[in-house]
């Protein structure tokens, strides 16, 4: 893992060096808490970093036999659960987290030694008298070492976004902008916890939420009030793309219902989540955001784990449920009434691809280049092979050239590594192609090709998400 780690050609190795090594990171989607930023906080341990809440470690570590209390930390001390994955990392090759966590070590710590149990408690220690004594290391300061740029962090319609306030009120040289998820608004299925979340909104919003009109008039509220605190853009986790017919009549109907604790029949329940994503769609428009969708997981598939941990314990699984004709549909409204906005799709299924791929040309309208995009491979496909088979499909059915690129989906200050990782794939792709000479590179296309992967690694995002702020400094290679 030498610095041409990845990049298979000369042609390779010559454009990530030059084109993309050093492009500061615009981070549009990721699920770092934003009170560790505003609290530069400082981590205790190399396991509180890389652990705590990673759920792709969890499932390699329960796929090597390791017993759960080592896995979610519950009555474990850092160092065994530090050591239990480290026994894990040798038999994780040809995983990506292999990979990642050697990047992590060496990018973060300086450590180019393989972690395994051999090495185990060197690296342990080593870490934490870095993070211990290193204040480049906290949560800004790890933010400044990778380059980082902007990130937009996920957040409920209800949160009040303090945090992002005080770092903007602050002046942190980091954009940290809100992401609009309005998940919870849409669980008519789960009629309790609907209504804690009602009231919820209704305090947020400060307003009486009582009717339907009401609760709209109450998401508008807060989502004028994210657009005040800089939002750029919304997020929506579906299983499926749903695009049922409604009425306003029969969706108020169906709230009613649900606030008054009956659960709606599965019909009533599609009908609405229909109706709340035309709702936050026309929303995100008028207000000039872009939408992202992250469609297609099946979750929360152990019910033992759900019931020991909850939520987002790693026992996802990707679903197979159909949804070309719905989300055709769903998109195709928006676009005859005039209201479609920018818009990122992400499958999790890479039997979408596809599908995906061509979908997103049916609805470009010439207002700007990749209005409607295929996201980056996303949870299971965000390795080489998902990312890979991505890029590909997206050149053959659309414009690779036009793609918004890499993001990491992650709660951990210690992922950026995956924009390298993306970069180094990316340029190791178009090299190939050019060694094989299945592309050309000299005259025009030269420099063509050269700006095509700046513009994927870093410009077509900052263009599409229009921000205007001027670019940060090169990553300091000396931190």
């Amino acid at each position: 893992m030498d610095n041409d780690f990845l990049l298979q050609s000369p042609t390779a190795q010559t454009l990530y060096h030059e084109c993309a090594e050093h492009l500061p990171i615009i981070d549009y989607h990721c699920h770092l808490d934003p009170r560790l930023v505003a609290e530069d906080h400082r981590f205790r341990s190399i396991t509180e970093l890389w652990l705590d809440g990673d759920h792709y470690k969890w499932r390699a570590m329960r796929a090597n036999g390791v017993e759960e209390r080592l896995v979610t930390g519950r009555e474990a001390s850092d160092w065994e659960r530090f050591e239990a994955w480290a026994r894990t990392v040798p038999y994780a090759l040809r995983n990506p987290l292999y990979h990642w966590t050697h990047m992590e070590l060496r990018s973060a710590f300086g450590i180019t030694r393989r972690l395994n149990p051999e090495t185990a408690r060197d690296i342990f220690d080593q870490c934490n008298e870095r993070l211990h004594d290193d204040p480049s290391l906290s949560a800004r300061g790890l933010m400044r070492r990778y380059g980082v740029e902007m990130v937009c962090t996920t957040d409920d319609p209800v949160d009040d976004l303090r945090h992002h306030r005080r770092l903007r009120d602050e002046g942190f040289d980091i954009k940290v902008l809100p992401t609009w998820r309005p998940d919870k608004a849409m669980q008519v299925d789960q009629p309790e916890a609907f209504r804690s979340y009602v009231e919820r909104l209704s305090a947020a919003a400060d307003m009486a939420v009582r009717w339907f009109p009401d609760f709209v008039d109450a998401l508008q509220r807060r989502h004028d009030f994210f657009a005040q605190m800089g939002c750029l853009l919304s997020d929506h986790g579906l299983t499926a793309f749903e695009a049922e017919a409604w009425t306003e009549e029969g969706v108020s109907a169906i709230f009613d219902k649900a606030l008054g604790g009956t659960l709606p029949t599965e019909r009533e329940c599609a009908q609405f989540r229909s109706a709340m994503l035309y709702i936050f769609a026309v929303q995100d428009y008028e207000a000039g955001w872009a939408q992202q969708y992250h469609y297609g997981p099946l979750r929360n598939t152990c019910s033992r784990l759900y019931r020991q941990f909850g939520p987002d314990a790693g026992c996802d699984s990707m679903g197979d449920r159909r949804t070309a004709e719905s989300m055709a549909r769903f998109l195709d409204r928006l676009d005859r009434e005039g209201r479609l906005t920018r818009t990122i799709l992400y499958n999790i299924n890479p039997a979408d691809n596809a599908m995906v791929a061509t979908m997103i040309g049916n609805f470009q309208d010439g207002t700007l280049p990749g209005k409607v995009q295929w996201g980056s491979g996303w949870w299971f496909l965000d390795q080489r092979d998902g990312m890979e088979q991505q890029m590909n499909t997206l050149s053959t059915q659309g414009l690779l050239s036009r793609f918004v690129g890499m993001l990491t989906d992650s709660r951990s200050f210690l992922s950026y590594p995956r924009h390298e990782y993306f970069r180094r794939i990316l340029c190791n792709l178009l090299g190939q192609d050019i060694e094989a000479g299945l592309l050309p590179f000299d005259g025009y296309e030269h420099d063509r090709i050269r700006q095509m992967v700046s513009d994927i690694c870093y410009y077509n995002a900052k263009r599409y998400l229009r921000i205007s702020r001027p670019t940060r400094p090169t990553p300091d290679p000396s931190l």
